[in-house]
């Protein structure tokens, strides 16, 4: 397991009943880099593989 499944798994707990939009999602990643801007690169990285994930060319990107 990695360290970051702890997040995970806790987000999955407390809030996975939840239903929220991407438009929601996408505003709570700005929020985290405007107060993280550290994670800037890795927020982008994920945000961009979210987007993508269909796309058969990025598939093992």
């Amino acid at each position: 397991m990695y360290f970051t499944d702890r997040g995970i798994e806790e987000l999955a707990d407390r809030r996975g009943e939840e239903e929220v939009t991407l438009e929601w999602l996408a505003d709570r990643l700005r929020e985290f880099v405007d107060l993280n801007p550290e994670f800037e690169v890795p927020v982008e990285r994920l945000a961009t593989w979210l987007a993508r994930l269909d796309d058969e060319d990025d598939a093992d990107a």
